[in-house]
């Protein structure tokens, strides 16, 4: 029963998508109006077919992409390291922890100005945004992670004569992994905002571009080219990160079994 329940999944969503976009086509005629309001999901398509033919879409596409990716990199490199020290340190948590709540009771949006105000208008700025935005997901987790291995496996370890770079990666890094995914997860699909938050406010190139040249020249087909491809690389990145953490927590699923 359960099987027959999981071949269905795929099928149920392409039916879902198919009822969503005669919704939409219905919706876009009935209603008469103007394709610069709710253009119909033909005219999408089309937009979407001559940007890729005249390779403008794949170019904005890829320096989006690069920014979310050097991002991650950097904003969870950096989280996870900030987190360990925390997680081993609570005087340490105690001293960063006001500064670093404080950072995310600001919007992102109001501070992106100064950075782009602060390290131009390049690709640097964009990296920046989007390391600031995953960061705090990750930390969070990272330090969660850390303090819920068991304090028996602790004693089991230095019973056994373990170093501290044996406990740190034979026992800490698999025991906290299924949480710190957690935090990636959410911050792979937080990137791409930060990447675009940071193009919005300038930027003469990337998706966010595309979204703001769209609504300047009243192209809502364009706009809706870039939005879709932009939950395109949301949806990519998180999958990219359920994959590898299949693959990297396989031990978790045997145990389970």
């Amino acid at each position: 029963m359960k099987t027959k329940i999981l071949q269905r999944i795929p099928f149920l969503g392409i039916s879902s998508l198919l009822a969503g976009l005669f919704a939409w086509e219905m919706i876009s005629r009935v209603s008469g109006l103007p394709k610069f309001i709710l253009p119909a999901p033909l005219d999408v398509w089309q937009s979407f077919v001559e940007s890729l033919l005249d390779g403008k879409l794949l170019y904005h596409t890829a320096i989006t992409l690069s920014e979310v990716l050097l991002g991650m990199l950097a904003g969870v490199t950096f989280a996870t390291l900030v987190g360990y020290a925390l997680a081993k340190s609570r005087a340490l948590e105690k001293i960063l922890a006001p500064y670093l709540v404080a950072s995310q009771a600001v919007p992102i949006v109001a501070i992106a100005p100064l950075l782009v105000l602060w390290l131009g208008d390049g690709i640097l700025s964009k990296v920046v945004i989007c390391a600031l935005i995953v960061f705090f997901p990750v930390l969070v987790n990272t330090i969660v992670g850390i303090r819920a291995v068991p304090a028996a496996l602790y004693d089991l370890m230095r019973t056994m004569r373990a170093t501290r770079w044996q406990i740190l990666f034979k026992l800490e890094v698999p025991a906290a992994l299924p949480i710190l995914f957690g935090g990636l997860r959410v911050g792979a699909t937080l990137s791409v905002i930060g990447a675009i938050v940071g193009e919005l406010v300038d930027a003469e190139q990337g998706l966010g571009y595309m979204l703001q040249l769209g609504d300047f020249q009243y192209d809502t087909s364009m706009v809706y080219v870039a939005v879709f491809m932009l939950i395109f690389l949301a949806l990519g990145l998180y999958g990219m990160v359920a994959q590898i953490e299949k693959r990297l927590l396989r031990w978790q699923e045997r145990q389970d079994v």
